[in-house]
């Protein structure tokens, strides 16, 4: 009868190898380990012929802390999923615009003649806001 292989002793392959040598790439991310002793087990990680030698290379190495999570991708202007950016701004050019156009009121009332109309240059930054908005920029998801 044949005894049954140890699992120490079953033989590895190159994809195992290669999931050591990240798990020290990320030791050596997290601080565990210094460049001299990474090449070292490195070495040794392709040159292991069974699961057993693999194990002892990160026997002695704690789990590195889970590496942060990506950024997402950068999407369209003002891609927030509420659609917070565009309130945002909003709120900034409606708020300037009352201020301008108050202030203007002012200026007319009190003084003779006529008074230029500045505060319809505000509508420029207002129409650049409700085209990106009617475009679907900045708009909430559904």
């Amino acid at each position: 009868m044949i005894e049954p292989v140890h699992p120490d002793e079953l033989r590895v392959s190159d994809p195992e190898r290669a999931a050591v040598q990240e798990r020290l790439r990320r030791a050596v991310a997290a601080g565990q380990l210094d460049l001299h002793e990474f090449d070292t087990r490195v070495q040794s990680a392709w040159a292991a012929r069974t699961r057993g030698e693999l194990s002892r290379i990160t026997r002695d190495l704690p789990e590195p802390p889970p590496e942060p999570p990506s950024p997402p991708p950068l999407g369209r202007w003002f891609s927030d999923d509420d659609g917070t950016a565009m309130r945002v701004l909003m709120i900034v050019w409606a708020s300037i615009a009352a201020v301008n156009l108050v202030v203007w009121g002012l200026v007319t009332v009190t003084s003779e003649g006529d008074t230029y109309p500045w505060w319809i240059w505000l509508s420029v930054p207002g129409a650049a806001l409700l085209v990106l908005y009617v475009v679907g920029i900045g708009r909430p998801r559904r």
